[in-house]
């Protein structure tokens, strides 16, 4: 998997490339953690991520409530099978999801 991040002031972007699974969570886990200091708007780019495992989603969810403390997490390009996966594990009501 490939992580690119970018920062402009409070927002802090995320984009996803490839297979968030198992093995890429901590990964992925190591670079949200690193930067939640002075964020109020994490942005989560999924146009290019192909699949998220129950590990990819335990990480999203504490980014979410890390979130809700400071300012808000939003998920974007979302393909539809990863919105099919949010919808059958319940995120999509977690989630602040756009298209």
């Amino acid at each position: 998997m490939e992580i690119k991040t970018s920062k402009a002031g409070s927002e802090l972007v995320i984009a996803l490339e490839g297979r968030l699974d198992t093995i890429t969570a901590p990964q992925f886990e190591a670079e949200v953690n690193k930067g939640f200091d002075g964020i109020t708007s994490l942005i989560i780019d999924m146009k290019k991520l192909d699949y998220i495992s129950s590990a990819g989603l335990r990480v999203l969810l504490k980014a979410q409530k890390i979130m809700a403390k400071q300012g808000s997490m939003t998920v974007k390009n979302v393909s539809q099978e990863l919105k099919d996966i949010f919808e059958v594990t319940g995120f999509n009501d977690i989630l602040n999801i756009e298209e």
